[in-house]
């Protein structure tokens, strides 16, 4: 039976390519050769997408040719998004495929664990408290037993008297005490089905001047036990320094601004020894460890065929090394079975597919289809050298069928065949959504996907090939292909989703409470001819809707229509779902399709659950205008939309005094001060509009990075407080001020249900103008003021707040919702309407 570890290594290798079309030029080829001959890994522990140290992993899996594996405990759902709107689930989603496109730069593997991101936590202990700490353990001893690294290195310390993100220490410390646990055969002992126990030789820390507060401290800091790594060490073969391919790697993390510089030059990285298993201090990151095909049974006789190999490699013809990587095939194959074994072979088959320019491709005409549904894919096969190719068979991963394809290919005579096969029933629904996480935990029943970065292509084809007698299996993944007028060739991964889905505009409707609403539902189909019926139900009786039934039908595939639907909701606060049903003859679906299309990232569709959350409040509002200016992006438009608020996106760059005429309120997204360079000279009309009685509120801004320090009429300094506890208790310390009474009177009950923290980067320092209007503080800190200041300008009044509306608001917490149409209002009773 294959291993997990050898089914692991394999799955990560498709993960990371677009399919076998992709071709390896003489010099990846040689690198790869290069690599044959290392038998050693090493895994990278952290917290979350972005905390790796690219320049380390990119010295490992380049310079040192190791098999290098980050793993990061979380998805980094729980952070901030520079690019987009998408919060929580959908940004997990995507930091994940930015963690993937940075391991396809500088040449490591990606693993996760269940642990969501719940948001910034100040300590270890809160962190532990949140999630499952057993099951996080659990998952990192996987990871360990899974990859069989020889050396870990931890990014964080385990020093809990250190100022840290509390996820960053867990993950330090949770990867030291699974350094212990994987070897023993009474921790977790239901992994053993699947892997077998693993000791890792030592464990470091990879510690910088950072960790000491400077480089003064670090410089007199002991360093008996660290050993110096220059990571800017140059590969002529490919004309790059590791550190210019980890600024490339780095700057993939784009949702979270993290751009890097790809630099030269000597560049000294510090590891710290935290255990060695057999309590040594070594000298060197491999010493005493056997990282050659020594190591493996048999393996003596591999290591001159692969010396070899790369001595004779032609840069100009790597057709003719392919006796040579058939020998080195045989020998391989020869040996005892053992992981190692395995993971080689399938290098040394990818060599063989690189060296031969055969280019590999199953191709569809769409992109998205039905579970259970017949599809028209093409196989295209091109033999680009003179060696004698012959093609055997394709086989799906969707069902059982084997093509039988017996063919020679002709050099560079492309060989292309339509075949019909069948999709597979799972939808794309990534499996750590599959069922509804906790706050600190995704679940996951199925032990064998636990860690795996992402689901594997929806259909992937086998093709079978044979050379000189050795018959070979390559691994292609279907996709969609087409062409673009402006981009060229793009290609897609392939989505299965439901044969006709269902959304609603808004994941959230707010109501006011006893007061109906008309909302509208689209439908559109995947497949060609489809009728059914739309059925709408709500998970309590006191919420109605009508019509309950809708029948619907379609002719064509990519069609769609809106239909409606009246909600009343009951005359008390209360929260429910919609749940709207697709049913088909004697099927029922219950999607919606959410993309995420970032030139950065694969093209995603995404099927979710189409249930939409009920809200309804008791909320005033009055008749204000709105404009709204663009951040980083936020839904914050949107849900104030619906309360019946107008809201119009206006463009910062013809923003004037004219313009902003017809308004009574500016709103500034999130970030706006960080990302929008315009700010730095027409804050100064903003200011003015102020100052003849507008109302501008400005949300969250980071404290590094502003386009400006003028973000206030006044003296407004930001800092990095942050209230992380989202049930922190709330002191009004003006009670009576307008903004905690008109229209709305706001009480405690506001301030319960908020998700994920209170706010973030509030202001420390500001003029006597500001009135604070609420102190917090979480657990064991002392109290801050800046989560709130209003402050009068002229005849007008200006907001800045640190309170975490963009999730607030989307999440359908009542009490944010009363607070901003509080905000939105200032003035209004003086007559500036």
């Amino acid at each position: 039976m294959k291993s997990f570890t050898t089914t692991l290594f394999l799955a990560l290798l498709l993960l990371f390519s677009s399919g076998l079309s992709a071709q390896a030029g003489s010099e990846s080829i040689y690198k790869d050769i290069q690599k044959l001959g290392v038998l050693a890994n090493v895994l990278y522990v952290a917290a979350h997408p972005d905390d790796e140290n690219t320049r380390m992993i990119s010295y490992l899996s380049n310079h040192l040719a190791v098999n290098t594996t980050y793993l990061s405990l979380t998805r980094g759902d729980g952070g901030q998004n520079l690019i987009g709107p998408e919060i929580r689930e959908m940004l997990g989603l995507i930091r994940t495929h930015e963690l993937l496109g940075a391991r396809d730069i500088d040449g490591g593997h990606q693993l996760f664990t269940r642990a969501n991101d719940f948001g910034y936590s100040k300590t270890p202990a809160e962190t532990f408290n949140i999630w499952d700490r057993e099951e996080v353990l659990s998952d990192v001893v996987w990871a360990i037993r899974s990859t069989k690294p020889d050396v870990i290195i931890n990014r964080f310390s385990t020093d809990t008297s250190r100022p840290n993100h509390g996820h960053h220490t867990a993950s330090a410390i949770l990867a030291l005490e699974a350094f212990d646990l994987a070897a023993r055969k009474s921790s977790f002992p239901d992994q053993l089905s699947f892997v077998t126990p693993w000791q890792p030789r030592r464990i470091f820390w990879n510690t910088s001047y950072w960790f000491y507060g400077s480089r003064e401290a670090f410089d007199k800091a002991d360093k008996s036990k660290m050993l110096a790594i220059d990571i800017g060490s140059f590969d002529p073969v490919t004309g790059e320094s590791n550190s210019e391919i980890a600024g490339r790697s780095r700057s993939m993390h784009k949702s979270q601004g993290f751009g890097s510089a790809e630099t030269r030059g000597e560049s000294l990285d510090y590891i710290d020894l935290l255990k060695d298993a057999e309590g040594t201090i070594p000298k060197s990151l491999f010493e005493g460890i056997d990282i050659t095909w020594n190591r493996v049974a048999g393996g003596a006789a591999i290591a001159p065929l692969v010396q070899a190999l790369e001595s004779s490699f032609d840069f100009k013809s790597p057709s003719k090394s392919i006796p040579q990587l058939l020998r080195v095939h045989q020998s391989i194959l020869a040996l005892p079975d053992s992981d190692w074994k395995r993971i080689k072979l399938a290098d040394c088959e990818k060599l063989i597919k690189d060296c031969l320019g055969l280019f590999v491709e199953v191709r569809t005409n769409k992109f998205k289809a039905s579970p259970g549904s017949e599809l028209l894919v093409t196989l295209e096969v091109i033999n680009r050298s003179n060696t004698e190719v012959r093609l055997g068979s394709m086989e799906v991963t969707s069902n059982d069928t084997v093509f039988a394809l017996p063919s020679t290919l002709v050099y560079n005579q492309g060989y292309t065949k339509e075949l019909t096969i069948e999709t597979p029933e799972q939808l794309s629904i990534p499996y750590w959504l599959i069922k509804h996480p906790e706050e600190g935990m995704y679940k996951v029943d199925e032990q064998k996907k636990r860690g795996t970065p992402a689901d594997p292509p929806s259909i992937t084809a086998a093709v079978t090939i044979e050379i000189n007698g050795t018959s070979i299996t390559l691994q292609a993944p279907v996709i969609y292909k087409t062409v673009d007028p402006a981009k060229g060739e793009v290609t897609r991964p392939l989505s299965i989703i439901p044969p006709v889905t269902v959304e609603s505009v808004d994941e959230v409707l707010m109501f006011n409470q006893g007061h109906e609403r008309i909302i509208q539902l689209k439908l559109a189909a995947v497949e060609d001819s489809v009728k059914g019926e739309l059925h709408l139900k709500t998970s309590l009786p006191d919420w109605k809707v009508s019509p309950a039934v809708i029948p619907w039908s379609f002719d064509k595939a990519g069609e769609s229509i809106t239909v409606q639907c009246t909600i009343n909701p009951p005359t008390k606060s209360s929260r429910a779902d919609l749940i709207p049903e697709i049913s088909i003859g004697e099927d029922t679906y219950h999607h919606k399709i959410t993309t995420v299309d970032y030139d950065h990232l694969p093209y995603l569709s995404v099927v979710s659950d189409a249930k939409v959350h009920l809200q309804s409040m008791d909320i005033k509002t009055t008749p204000r205008t709105v404009a709204y200016i663009t951040g980083a992006g936020d839904d914050v438009p949107a849900s104030l939309a619906q309360i019946g608020y107008t809201v119009d996106v206006i463009d910062i760059e013809s923003l004037s005094a004219s313009s902003l005429a017809k308004y009574q309120v500016v709103l500034l997204g999130i970030r706006a001060f960080n990302t929008v360079d315009a700010l730095a000279y027409k804050n100064k009309i903003l200011f003015d509009w102020v100052k003849d009685g507008g109302t501008m509120i400005v949300q969250y801004n980071v404290s590094r990075g502003l386009v400006t320090e003028e973000i206030a009429p006044y003296l407004l300094t930001l800092s990095r407080d942050r209230i992380t506890e989202e049930n922190a208790q709330v002191t009004m310390l003006s009670p009576d001020h307008e903004a905690l009474n008109f229209p709305n009177k706001i009480t405690q009950d506001d301030f319960i249900g908020w998700v994920q923290e209170r706010g973030l980067y509030f202001p420390n320092k500001w003029d006597d103008a500001f009135t604070p209007l609420l102190e917090m503080n979480d657990t064991g800190e002392t109290p801050t003021k800046g989560a709130l200041l209003v402050a009068p300008y002229g005849e007008g009044y200006y907001v800045y707040s640190g309170l975490s509306w963009f999730r607030h608001l989307p999440a359908g917490n009542t009490g944010p919702y009363r607070l901003l149409s509080n905000l939105i209002s200032l003035g209004y009773k003086k007559g500036k309407s």
